[in-house]
Protein backbone atom coordinates (compact mmCIF):
# COMPACT_ATOMS: atom_id res chain seq x y z
CA UNK A 1 0.00 0.00 0.00
CA UNK A 2 1.39 3.77 -0.96
CA UNK A 3 1.45 5.57 1.98
CA UNK A 4 1.86 9.05 2.92
CA UNK A 5 3.88 11.05 5.73
CA UNK A 6 1.92 12.99 8.09
CA UNK A 7 3.16 15.39 10.88
CA UNK A 8 1.09 16.41 13.92
CA UNK A 9 2.48 18.58 16.73
CA UNK A 10 1.49 16.60 20.14
CA UNK A 11 1.43 17.83 23.93
CA UNK A 12 4.43 15.99 25.66
CA UNK A 13 2.18 13.96 27.96
CA UNK A 14 0.43 12.20 25.03
CA UNK A 15 3.73 11.66 23.32
CA UNK A 16 5.20 10.19 26.51
CA UNK A 17 2.37 7.91 27.04
CA UNK A 18 2.89 6.86 23.29
CA UNK A 19 6.41 6.40 24.00
CA UNK A 20 5.06 4.63 27.01
CA UNK A 21 2.79 2.14 25.23
CA UNK A 22 5.22 1.67 22.02
CA UNK A 23 7.78 0.48 24.59
CA UNK A 24 5.23 -1.58 26.70
CA UNK A 25 4.20 -3.53 23.21
CA UNK A 26 7.50 -3.38 21.67
CA UNK A 27 5.90 -1.64 18.69
CA UNK A 28 7.13 1.31 17.03
CA UNK A 29 5.34 4.84 18.22
CA UNK A 30 4.38 5.04 14.30
CA UNK A 31 2.28 1.38 14.79
CA UNK A 32 0.77 2.97 17.99
CA UNK A 33 -0.04 6.46 15.85
CA UNK A 34 -1.05 4.70 12.61
CA UNK A 35 -3.04 2.77 14.87
CA UNK A 36 -4.95 4.86 16.57
CA UNK A 37 -6.01 7.03 13.77
CA UNK A 38 -7.04 4.04 12.18
CA UNK A 39 -9.48 3.48 14.82
CA UNK A 40 -10.63 6.95 15.39
CA UNK A 41 -11.03 7.19 11.48
CA UNK A 42 -13.22 4.34 11.79
CA UNK A 43 -15.06 5.56 14.80
CA UNK A 44 -15.76 9.09 13.51
CA UNK A 45 -17.39 7.11 9.82
CA UNK A 46 -19.72 5.61 11.85
CA UNK A 47 -20.41 8.71 13.75
CA UNK A 48 -21.41 10.35 10.73
CA UNK A 49 -23.07 7.40 9.49
CA UNK A 50 -25.20 7.17 12.35
CA UNK A 51 -26.36 10.64 12.62
CA UNK A 52 -27.17 10.92 8.56
CA UNK A 53 -29.56 7.58 9.45
CA UNK A 54 -31.10 9.43 12.51
CA UNK A 55 -31.47 12.80 10.08
CA UNK A 56 -33.50 10.65 7.99
CA UNK A 57 -35.49 9.17 10.74
CA UNK A 58 -36.33 12.70 11.92
CA UNK A 59 -37.41 13.96 7.71
CA UNK A 60 -39.67 11.03 7.95
CA UNK A 61 -41.43 11.51 11.22
CA UNK A 62 -39.62 8.28 13.45
CA UNK A 63 -39.71 9.88 16.42
CA UNK A 64 -39.45 9.24 20.24
CA UNK A 65 -41.48 10.96 22.37
CA UNK A 66 -39.34 13.28 24.65
CA UNK A 67 -41.08 12.09 28.08
CA UNK A 68 -40.94 8.93 27.52
CA UNK A 69 -37.23 9.42 26.95
CA UNK A 70 -36.98 11.62 30.37
CA UNK A 71 -38.94 8.98 32.26
CA UNK A 72 -36.46 6.26 30.61
CA UNK A 73 -33.43 8.29 31.48
CA UNK A 74 -34.72 9.11 35.21
CA UNK A 75 -34.94 5.77 35.55
CA UNK A 76 -31.70 4.64 35.05
CA UNK A 77 -30.62 5.66 38.30
CA UNK A 78 -33.28 3.47 40.32
CA UNK A 79 -33.88 -0.32 40.86
CA UNK A 80 -35.90 -0.86 38.13
CA UNK A 81 -34.81 1.28 35.01
CA UNK A 82 -37.35 1.53 32.26
CA UNK A 83 -36.58 -0.47 28.94
CA UNK A 84 -35.15 1.78 26.00
CA UNK A 85 -38.13 3.38 24.95
CA UNK A 86 -38.32 2.48 20.67
CA UNK A 87 -40.33 4.34 18.07
CA UNK A 88 -43.71 2.57 17.14
CA UNK A 89 -45.34 3.16 14.15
Amino acid sequence: METRTLTAHVPVPLADKIDGMAQRLERSKNWIVKQALQDWVLQEEERYRMTLEALDDVDNGRLIDHDAVTAWADSLSTDKPLPVPVYED
